[in-house]
């Protein structure tokens, strides 16, 4: 890192890194961020430790994405555990805010452990490529298949954006996402879908919570975060890495978001984890021409990260002012590359190609066993298939 000098950054950097970078923050931060709003709110914390808990994620997120994507020149994208926040919804309420905190504690020194012994870099090189494919374009496709709801609902504002897509996309095929972010802004204000009058510019800050420990908060809490962390963000995020031909180590990766989680902790955040949706809107072929300077799409999204962080009650207020139809539409358009070139490889190896569809499937159906979502049930299933169809084939 200390090596990188900033024009070579600009040099390699285009406007089309620089609205994927927007897009992917945007996207791993609206369904997330009312996640925590609704896990702060059930356990009965005051907006200041929601606001903190956001401006620790997103520092957090900022400093570990733009630090790891510069050290590897790849698109590395840290992002917080949604899933876990989901989880903490149920889990939090009744349970002492400093045990709560403990409980993270707990689960980043176990993320810590496994990414300095190995065991998880040994398991990915392990991962045959069509499920890694498959496993990226089965989340992609349940995010993307969004857009569908929203066209029903909202079907001026989503053709539109299409529209503006793919007539970008025959022309100008860099700025095509850009097209349909714009085109969409502009048709949610006419409508009166986009009311940014209620918008306040504030700062956070953040509030420090002395953490304690107790048995029932690591079960209840500290031991679920790191399985759904591993099977529904480190594993898919690294998949996604992999599939698009980033070939990054996994443990130095998995040691840092660790450490970080550890660090941040104290403030309110619940873990950081590699990114698997907000990667894909980064690493493929709409965040740059050019796959050796995609690294640039996750520097930008870890500058609008810092944002979000810096003025957290602010953008939370912006964000909650976009309709939803144009925030799943530009999700889906901006993931179409990475869903298509996704399905090509987990395709493309005819024996591979049974246990390469059950993993699709079971990924984008959203089903959900003992807490733990359908990105690690699609990668069990489609491991056992192989091993069923091809066990003694030469």
């Amino acid at each position: 890192m200390g090596q990188f000098k900033l024009p070579r950054f600009l040099a390699d950097s285009s406007l089309s890194a620089l609205v994927a970078g927007f897009i992917a923050m945007l996207v791993g931060h609206t369904s997330g961020m009312v996640l925590i709003f609704q896990a702060g709110q059930a356990a009965g914390l005051d907006s200041g430790l929601i606001t903190s808990w956001i401006w620790a994620l997103s520092l957090g997120m900022a400093v570990c994405t733009i630090g790891l994507s510069l050290r590897y020149r790849q698109p590395v994208v840290v992002a917080f555990s949604t899933p876990g926040a989901a989880l903490l919804i149920s889990s939090l309420p009744g349970v002492p805010f400093s045990e709560a905190i403990g409980a993270y504690l707990v689960c980043a020194l176990l993320l810590i452990l496994v990414g300095v012994t190995g065991s998880f870099e040994r398991l990915m090189r392990r991962l045959p490529a069509s499920l890694a494919s498959a496993l990226l374009a089965g989340i992609l496709f349940r995010i993307a298949s969004e857009i569908f709801p929203a066209l029903q609902a909202h079907s001026e504002l989503v053709l539109a954006m299409l529209l503006g897509y793919l007539l970008l996309k025959r022309w100008q095929p860099r700025y095509a996402v850009l097209a349909a972010l714009l085109v969409g802004t502009v048709v949610a204000y006419l409508s009166g879908l986009l009311d940014l009058s209620a918008v306040p510019l504030e700062l956070a800050s953040p509030q420090w919570t002395t953490p304690g420990f107790s048995l029932s908060a690591i079960v209840s809490i500290g031991l679920p975060l790191f399985v759904v962390a591993m099977a529904s963000q480190n594993i898919p995020g690294l998949a996604v890495l992999r599939a698009d031909g980033y070939q990054v180590p996994a443990s130095p990766l998995l040691s840092v978001t660790g450490i970080a989680s550890f660090l941040l902790a104290p403030l309110g955040a619940h873990g950081l984890n590699l990114a698997a949706i907000t990667a894909a809107i980064c690493t493929g072929p709409h965040a740059h021409e050019d796959p050796a300077k995609r690294y640039t799409a996750a520097i930008w999204c870890g500058v609008f990260y810092a944002l979000v962080g810096l003025f957290g009650a602010s953008l939370v207020a912006l964000f909650t002012a976009l309709p939803s139809a144009l925030l799943m539409s530009i999700a889906a358009i901006a993931l179409l590359g990475s869903i298509g070139n996704g399905l090509s490889v987990a395709l493309y190896e005819l024996r591979e190609r049974e246990a390469a569809l059950l993993t699709f499937m079971i990924s984008a159906s959203g089903v959900s066993f003992f807490g733990i979502g359908s990105a690690f049930w699609g990668l069990v299933a489609g491991i056992l298939t192989l091993l069923i169809v091809n066990l003694g084939r030469d």
